[in-house]
């Protein structure tokens, strides 16, 4: 999906002052550093580096799809791998980085809603020229079933886009969202019915 759009995304960098450049050496660490963090610091960046290199793209994408922008994609999956590398000598289990970085992405996106219902409500909506669903999709059907994914309530919209866009269990999904299975199930299903609806298949 809209590859030409967030091709680019694998090319990201990092600007955070927390990480080094690939080419630093130990001389950029404090003199009075101790070996033993500066080889934690070392460990913790390049774990989440690599997860980083390997997640990122399709966590944009994942952004994207709740967010409607790339800008705000980016900058919500750059926040959450700079919160897991500031965090990962915490972390109890490092199999679990992926699902951590999930649920920060997905958080991020919560706060972005908020803040961007929070502006629709100070200011007067005037609606764009022209589609950037339309633009960065290509395909008016896509871009119909975006409208209508981002139009539903925020927990189905969510339950919908973890479910069917990265595959996820209802497990997986449930940790994710801090809901029971059940209730992801429920949600999901409320969000299909209300999409068949919206686009103009339910009775």
């Amino acid at each position: 999906m809209e590859s030409d759009d967030l091709a680019g995304a694998a090319a990201l960098r990092w600007s955070d002052p927390g990480w080094t450049d690939s080419g630093s050496t130990d001389s950029d660490w404090p003199d009075d550093e101790p070996p033993a963090r500066r080889a934690a610091a070392a460990d913790a960046e390049a774990a989440v580096a690599a997860l980083y290199d390997a997640a990122a793209v399709g966590l944009i994408r994942l952004a994207y799809l709740m967010l409607g922008d790339r800008p705000n994609a980016e900058d919500v999956v750059q926040d959450a791998f700079f919160a897991l590398y500031r965090n990962w000598a915490r972390l109890a289990d490092h199999d679990r980085a992926l699902a951590y970085v999930r649920s920060s992405v997905l958080n991020g996106c919560r706060s972005a809603l908020r803040r961007r219902a929070v502006g629709r409500r100070l200011t007067t909506y005037q609606p764009p020229a022209a589609s950037a669903e339309a633009t960065a999709l290509g395909h008016e059907e896509r871009r119909e079933v975006m409208q209508a994914v981002r139009r539903l309530p925020g927990r189905q919209r969510e339950a919908l886009v973890l479910r069917f866009y990265l595959d996820l269990p209802d497990a997986e999904i449930a940790r994710i969202m801090g809901l029971r299975p059940s209730s992801v199930r429920s949600a999901t299903h409320r969000a299909l019915k209300a999409l068949g609806l919206s686009l103009g298949e339910g009775s």
